[in-house]
């Protein structure tokens, strides 16, 4: 099965990205013949960046992204999305690609389930 989630909120001031990567997490240890996939979009596009540094006990979607991908799960952001917040050129975290909207179309086709956040 694929479940293919759709992040739109920054990685920090709401919990949507926080929610959705504990799900993909869960969803990986519980049931390890799902395949996770994770498409940015909007400023969840920020959750890619690298050196994250939050406060002693705060989640850490950096962390949280990597241990996703770190057990196969595939990472894209939207590039137009990075363009208009400057990102684009930066450095991502290993693992994430920039991307398309027709890469975002491909999966959402070929998805059993498509979760937004």
């Amino acid at each position: 099965m694929k479940i293919l989630f759709i992040i739109n909120d920054a990685p920090y001031g709401s919990e949507k990205a926080y929610n959705a990567l504990r799900m993909a997490m869960t969803l990986q240890k519980e049931h390890p013949g799902v395949e996770v996939q994770i498409f940015l979009m909007a400023d969840a596009v920020t959750c890619a960046l690298s050196s994250q540094l939050t406060a002693q006990g705060f989640y850490n979607i950096e962390r949280m992204l990597k241990a996703v991908i770190s057990k196969g799960g595939q990472v894209k952001a939207c590039g137009t999305c990075s363009e208009a917040r400057g990102i684009k050129g930066l450095a991502l975290l290993e693992g994430v690609e920039i991307s398309t909207m027709s890469q975002l179309a491909r999966w959402a086709v070929e998805a059993d389930k498509v979760l937004t956040f």
